[in-house]
This record gives structure tokens, sequence and C-alpha cells, in this order.
């Protein structure tokens, strides 16, 4: 059975980005850096190189091989955090260097997209009742960061 992993191109300081994710992340790690000991169109033996490492339960390989297509909204690596506390850890350490944008998407310093989403966003997205849900994407899409509290006092129409 084909396995899958998500793949990341950067243009330059992978392993300081991949050092801060595994960091953040519990049960994450850097299990394998190297270069590539061959001349590539990228550059001489040894300045392409390649990583695998895990975030959470997700595995991922990496390669820095200087600029092809920038990282985009195509792909992007959502968060589901399980308290504020979380989501202002998460949300404090990607976006340092980086830029915020609208409904918990960010980009980190690298231009690499997150999505730092609270587990309970989710949970109030699929109430029955329509109206509260309708409250809480129209308070979901006035914040940049989620907080939580906000979108609870809207279901509950405050």
């Amino acid at each position: 059975m084909a396995r899958v992993t998500q793949h990341l191109w950067f243009e330059k300081d992978m392993e300081a980005a991949l050092r801060l994710y595994v960091s953040l992340i519990p049960g994450s790690s850097l299990d394998w850096l190297s270069g590539l000991p061959a001349d590539t169109p990228s550059g001489p033996a040894g300045s392409v190189r390649l990583a695998g490492f895990t975030l959470g339960d997700q595995r991922y390989m990496a390669i820095e091989a200087g600029p092809l297509d920038p990282f985009n909204h195509s792909f992007s690596i959502m968060l589901e955090c399980a308290d504020q506390a979380e989501i202002d850890r998460l949300w404090a350490a990607l976006s340092d260097g980086g830029s915020i944008e609208q409904c918990g998407w960010l980009r980190d310093r690298w231009g690499l997209c997150w999505q730092i989403v609270p587990k309970r966003l989710g949970e109030l997205m699929s109430d029955p009742a329509p109206d509260r849900v309708k409250r809480v994407t129209e308070a979901m899409l006035r914040m940049t960061k989620f907080d939580i509290a906000g979108l609870e006092q809207a279901a509950a129409g405050n």
C-alpha cells in the first residue's frame, strides 16, 4: 500500500523552520537531515538538503534547494487546538516574523501557511440550530486569531 507524506520545498533556512515546527507540536520530531552528495540543477554537492520530520501524527519531507514556487494557500497546515492558551502559544510562535490573516490563517517567516483553529469551532459549526451556526460564522469572519470565548458568545446570541 502506498504511504502518504507531505513534501515542502524551502528556498532557504529549512532546518531552522523544521526545528521550530517540531518544538511547537507535541509528538513531533526531526527524524533525519542530510545533504545530497551529488551536484544537482539547484547547486553543487551538499548544497541541496533533505529532511524527514513528523508533526504530530503526520509525516513530512522537506527540501532546501533555492527558489522555485513560493508557498501559497493551496497548501496549509491546520492545527486544531484544545484551548485558547494553545491557540495563543502557536499563533505567537508561528506568526513571529510572518504575517497574520483572517479566520485563523497566518504565514510564518518562511511563507508557509497555517490555520490555527480551535476544536470548539468545529463543534459550534455543526450545531443543529442554523441561527447559532450563522452567528458563529459571522463572528469567525471578523476574527484574525480565533477567540474561543468570542465564538461561544456568538453561539449564545450575546
